[in-house]
C-alpha cells in the first residue's frame, strides 16, 4: 500500500516539474520571440536583441546585442533612452511587477559596452501627486560603457566615457536632482575618463579620469566650471552674491559612502586646488531650505592651493598662494550650516605665502601665514589705505612678524568664541591714519561674549599716529597689555575693551600741533606710574610770526623739562575715567611765556583756578606735585615797547597738595600752593596760596614776600615799553591778599631805600629834568620800620587772568606805599607836572626854533643887501664895450 502512494507521488511530482519545465520553456520561448513586441505594445519603449534567456522563476535574464529606444522621444513625462549594450545581465527581476504593475526592481544588473543616451524624465508636479514608476537597483555593474545623461530640456547632465562601475543600491532620478545628491549608493568601484556632471544651469563638473583602488577614489583634473559669464551670472542671478570656479590636478578620497542625504569619506587630498570667486554688488537672499545634507571627512588635506576672491569691478578682493590645509574630522549638516562658521572640526592648520586682502578701506598682504588652533604665525605684513579718503580710520604699516597663542577658537550659536593667550608683535614701522567724526557703529554682532586676551606686547616699533593735523610720532616703541576683554557692557563705550596692567615706553617721541613742537626721551607710561626725560615743547614760530597768525592774545610758550615722573592710578580710555595720583615730579623745568599787546584783547571770559579744576569731567586728585630746581620767565610786550619785558623766577621750587576737581568721594578739595624762587635770579620770593575747588564763590587768599631786591633788577621788565629806569633798594615786600571770582582785599608792606626812577628818552638816555620832577613825588625811603598799607576793592576784570588781578592788588599796595595814603590824587599831580614839564620843553623848543628862524631870515636879508651892492658897483665898473 505503501508502495502505491510512494508511486502515485512520484508521477504528480514528475508531472509537476515537467509541467514547470514545459511552461519555463514555452515562456522562454514565447518571451525570445514576443517579449520585444509585448515591450513596444505595452511600454513606453521599443527593444531589439539578438538572443534572449530567461528564467521564469528566478527572475534572471540574459540578452545580449541589446537596442533600445523611446517609442515617442518627445514624451518628457518618461525616461528616455537611446543605445545599445553587447551583454544584458539581469538578476531577480521582479518580471511580474515589470509587466503588469510597472514596477521595476532587481538585485544586479550588468551592462557591458553600453553605449546609451538617457534623458530624464519630467520632474514630478508636486501639486497633481502623480509618482514616477519607482526603479530599484540593488547592484549595478557597468562594463566600458560610454553614457551621457540630459536633462528633460536638453541640457547635459551627466556623462562618462569607458566607464567601468561596480555599485550597490544605486538610486538616480531627476527627481533625485531635488535633492542634494542626485546619484546615492552604499559601495562603489569605478573607472571613468572625461566625467561630466552638471547640478545646476549655473555649473558644470568635470574630471579627466575617475578610477578607484582599495577603496580608494583618485581624480584628475577635477573642475567646477562656470557655464556663463560673470556680467550674465550678475544679470540673471540677482539674488545671488558670488559665482565659484574651481580646479584641482588631482583629488583622492577614501572610503566614500553615500546615502540620500549623506557624504562621507577620509582621506580627502587635493592636490594643486584652485578657487576663484566673483562677487557681486547684490545682497544674497536666505534661502528658505534648510540645508539638509551632512558632509562628515575623517581627514580633508589641500596641498599648493590657490584661492582669489575678485571684486564687482574685476579687481582682486582676496588672493593666497601655496596655502596648504588640513583639517581633521570636518563635519557640515544642517545645524553647522547654521553658523558663520558652516562647519565643524577637530582640528586644523593652515600655512600660506602671498595673501593679499582688500576691505573697504585697507589693502593688507601676508608674506607668509601659518594658521591652527592653537596659534597663529604671520610674516611680513603690509597694511595700505585702499585710498587718500580720511573718514575711517586707516593703517599705513609694515610688521615683521606677529605671534598669537590661542587657547580656544570656535563657533558657538553662530558667534566666534576667541579666548587668547598672548599676541606678539614685531618691528611694526608706519602711520595710522585717523579719522573724525568716522562711524560709531559697531561690528560685534559676530562675537561671543566675553573675547579675552591675556597679553599683547608690542616691540620695536616706530610708529606715527596722524589725525591730519597733530601727528605723534613714537621711536623705538615697546608695549604690554594685560588682560584684555571685551564684554558686552565694553562694547557700548567709545574704546570697546577694558584691560589690566600695562606699559608703554619709548625711546623718543614727537608730537607736532599747530604752533609747537613737543618732544621727549625715554618715556614710559604705565597703569601705576610715569617716567620721561628731557621733555620739550618748542615753538615751531618766531614770536613775530606767532602775532601775526593769532586772532588775538594768546601766549606763547617754550618748555623744557630734564624729568618728569608720577605714580598712582588711573584710566584714561573707558567710560569710567579717572587720574588718581599720589605724586607728580618735574625737576629742571625751564619756562618761557611770551605775551604780545600787540593783537586784540581777548575779551572771553577767564575762570580762576578753582573753577577751572571744578568745571574738568575728569574725577582727578594728585595728592602731591612738586617743580624743583627749574627757571620761569615771563615775557611781554606793546606796541609801544622796544622789545619785551621780562620777569625770571630763577631756582623755581614748587609744591601743589591736593589738585582735585572735586569729583572723588573722600578726598581734599583745598588746594595747598607753596613756591620759593629767586626772583630775577637776584632776590628770595616766597609765596603760600591755597583756595577750596568746591568752594563756588572762588574763595582763595595768597601771601608772600621778596627781600633785598636792588630795584635796578626789574629794569628788564619795565624799561622795554613803560621808559622807566629804577634804583635803589628794596628790602622787603610783603603781601597779603584775600578774594574772590568779583576782586581781592589785603596789605602790602614795602621796605625800601634810597629808591629813584630815572624817565628815560626814546633813544634810552635818561631825561635828567623829568626825572627830577617825578622823584619830587616818590618817597624814596620807607624808614626803619614801615607800616603796612590796605589794599582795598580791586575789581576782577573778567577778560583777565588770575595774575592781572593780583598784580593789581601789588600795584595799588605800592602806589600808596610809594606816593602816600592819597596815591591816585599824588600819582596825577605827578602826572600833570610831568606833562607840564614836557610841554614847557617843547614850547621852549618851539620858541628856540622861531628865533633861529628870525635870525636865518635877517642872515639872509643882509646877504641879499649885500650882494646887490657888490652887483652895482660891478656894473659901474664895465666897459663900455660891454
Amino acid at each position: 500500500m505503501k508502495k502505491k502512494y510512494f508511486r502515485l507521488a512520484s508521477i504528480i511530482l514528475a508531472v509537476i516539474v515537467l509541467i514547470t519545465l514545459v511552461i519555463n520553456f514555452g515562456a522562454n520561448f514565447w518571451l525570445r520571440n514576443n517579449l520585444g513586441g509585448y515591450i513596444k505594445k505595452n511600454s513606453d519603449y521599443q527593444i531589439a536583441y539578438k538572443s534572449l534567456n530567461v528564467d521564469l522563476f528566478s527572475g534572471d535574464i540574459l540578452a545580449t546585442e541589446v537596442e533600445i529606444e523611446n517609442k515617442k522621444s518627445d514624451d518628457l513625462n518618461v525616461i528616455g533612452i537611446k543605445g545599445k549594450v553587447d551583454t544584458l545581465s539581469i538578476s531577480r527581476l521582479g518580471i511580474y511587477s515589470a509587466l503588469f504593475k510597472k514596477v521595476i526592481s532587481s538585485d544586479n544588473l550588468l551592462l557591458v559596452n553600453p553605449d546609451l543616451q538617457i534623458r530624464l524624465a519630467k520632474p514630478v508636479d508636486d501639486k497633481t501627486g502623480k509618482k514616477r514608476n519607482p526603479v530599484s537597483i540593488e547592484n549595478l555593474n557597468i562594463q566600458n560603457g560610454n553614457i551621457a545623461v540630459t536633462r528633460h530640456s536638453g541640457q547635459k547632465f551627466i556623462s562618462v566615457k569607458d566607464l567601468a562601475l561596480n555599485v550597490e543600491n544605486i538610486q538616480m532620478s531627476e527627481e533625485s536632482v531635488e535633492r542634494m545628491l542626485p546619484l546615492i549608493f552604499d559601495r562603489y568601484d569605478i573607472r571613468g575618463k572625461e566625467f561630466f556632471f552638471s547640478p545646476t544651469e549655473v555649473y558644470a563638473i568635470t574630471a579627466e579620469t575617475i578610477t578607484t583602488e582599495n577603496a580608494k577614489m583618485s581624480v584628475r583634473n577635477f573642475a567646477v566650471t562656470p557655464l556663463i559669464s560673470f556680467p550674465n551670472f550678475a544679470r540673471t542671478h540677482p539674488n545671488q552674491k558670488n559665482l565659484y570656479r574651481f580646479k584641482a590636478a588631482e583629488m583622492n578620497f577614501k572610503d566614500i559612502a553615500l546615502s540620500e542625504e549623506k557624504i562621507a569619506l577620509s582621506n580627502a587630498n587635493f592636490d594643486s586646488p584652485d578657487l576663484q570667486i566673483f562677487t557681486t554688488n547684490s545682497k544674497a537672499v536666505s534661502k528658505k531650505k534648510n540645508f539638509n545634507l551632512t558632509v562628515n571627512m575623517e581627514d580633508v588635506q589641500f596641498k599648493n592651493a590657490k584661492i582669489s576672491v575678485l571684486q564687482p569691478n574685476g579687481t582682486p578682493k582676496l588672493s593666497a598662494g601655496n596655502l596648504n590645509v588640513n583639517i581633521n574630522k570636518f563635519l557640515m549638516n544642517s545645524e553647522t550650516s547654521k553658523s558663520t562658521l558652516p562647519f565643524e572640526y577637530a582640528d586644523f592648520s593652515v600655512a600660506g605665502r602671498q595673501i593679499s586682502f582688500v576691505s573697504e578701506n585697507q589693502n593688507i598682504t601676508l608674506a607668509a601665514l601659518a594658521l591652527n588652533p592653537k596659534s597663529a604665525d604671520v610674516r611680513n605684513i603690509r597694511l595700505s589705505p585702499v585710498s587718500a579718503n580720511r573718514s575711517k580710520t586707516v593703517m599705513d604699516l609694515d610688521a615683521e612678524r606677529i605671534q598669537v597663542k590661542i587657547n580656544e577658537l570656535k563657533f558657538i550659536e553662530q558667534k566666534l568664541k576667541l579666548d587668547v593667550g598672548n599676541v606678539l608683535v614685531n618691528s611694526v614701522k608706519g602711520k595710522i591714519l585717523t579719522a573724525k567724526n568716522q562711524d560709531k557703529k559697531n561690528g560685534y554682532s559676530g562675537i561671543q561674549f566675553p573675547l579675552k586676551i591675556g597679553n599683547v606686547a608690542l616691540r620695536n616699533s616706530n610708529i606715527i599716529i596722524d589725525d591730519g593735523k597733530s601727528p605723534v610720532d613714537f621711536r623705538s616703541l615697546n608695549a604690554n597689555i594685560r588682560n584684555i576683554e571685551m564684554n558686552s557692557s565694553t562694547v557700548k563705550n567709545r574704546f570697546p575693551f577694558k584691560f589690566g596692567a600695562y606699559d608703554v615706553t619709548t625711546q623718543h617721541f614727537v608730537y607736532n600741533t599747530e604752533f609747537y613742537n613737543i618732544k621727549g626721551d625715554r618715556f614710559k607710561f604705565t597703569n601705576k606710574s610715569v617716567q620721561m626725560s628731557n621733555f620739550a615743547a618748542t615753538p615751531k614760530l618766531s614770536s613775530a610770526q606767532f602775532i601775526r597768525r593769532i586772532p588775538a592774545e594768546k601766549d606763547l610758550y617754550d618748555i623744557k623739562v630734564k624729568q618728569v615722573s608720577a605714580s598712582g592710578t588711573w584710566d584714561f580710555l573707558s567710560e569710567n575715567k579717572f587720574m588718581d595720583a599720589s605724586q607728580i615730579t618735574l625737576n629742571g623745568v625751564n619756562a618761557n611765556i611770551f605775551r604780545s599787546k600787540i593783537p586784540k584783547d581777548d575779551l572771553t571770559e577767564k575762570l580762576l583756578y578753582s573753577s577751572l579744576l571744578r568745571n574738568m569731567k575728569l574725577p582727578m586728585y594728585v595728592q602731591n606735585l612738586e617743580v624743583k630746581n627749574s627757571v620761569l620767565e615771563y615775557e611781554e610786550d606793546t606796541k609801544k615797547s622796544d622789545g619785551p619785558g621780562k620777569l625770571t623766577f630763577g631756582n623755581f621750587n614748587m609744591n601743589v597738595k591736593n589738585i582735585n576737581s572735586g569729583k572723588m568721594k573722600g578726598k581734599p578739595t583745598q588746594v595747598l600752593i607753596t613756591i620759593n624762587c629767586r626772583f630775577m635770579n637776584a632776590s628770595p620770593m616766597n609765596v603760600k596760596w591755597n583756595f577750596d575747588v568746591l568752594n563756588k564763590t572762588d574763595a582763595f587768599s595768597i601771601a608772600g614776600n621778596v627781600a633785598d631786591l636792588p630795584a635796578s633788577r626789574v629794569n628788564p621788565f619795565i624799561e622795554p615799553y613803560l621808559k622807566v629806569r629804577a634804583t635803589g633798594l628794596i628790602s622787603d615786600l610783603i603781601f597779603n591778599f584775600k578774594g574772590n571770582y568779583n576782586g581781592l582785599d589785603g596789605t602790602l608792606n614795602l621796605k625800601h631805600h634810597d629808591l629813584k626812577v630815572a624817565l628815560l628818552k626814546e633813544d634810552g638816555e635818561k631825561n635828567k629834568l623829568l626825572s627830577a620832577v617825578a622823584n619830587i613825588f616818590v618817597r624814596s625811603d620807607s624808614g626803619k620800620y614801615p607800616e603796612s598799607v590796605q589794599v582795598e576793592n580791586v575789581v576782577r576784570d573778567q577778560t583777565k587772568s588770575f595774575f592781572n588781578m593780583f598784580w593789581k592788588g601789588i600795584e595799588q599796595g605800592l602806589k600808596k606805599t610809594l606816593l602816600g595814603n592819597n596815591a591816585e590824587k599824588t600819582e596825577q599831580a605827578m602826572k600833570n607836572t610831568v606833562q607840564n614839564t614836557k610841554n614847557a620843553l617843547e614850547e621852549n623848543k618851539d620858541d628856540l626854533k622861531k628865533s633861529k628862524e628870525a635870525v636865518s631870515e635877517k642872515v639872509q636879508d643882509t646877504k641879499e643887501k649885500v650882494s646887490g651892492k657888490t652887483k652895482g658897483l660891478k656894473n659901474l665898473f664895465r666897459k663900455k664895450s660891454d
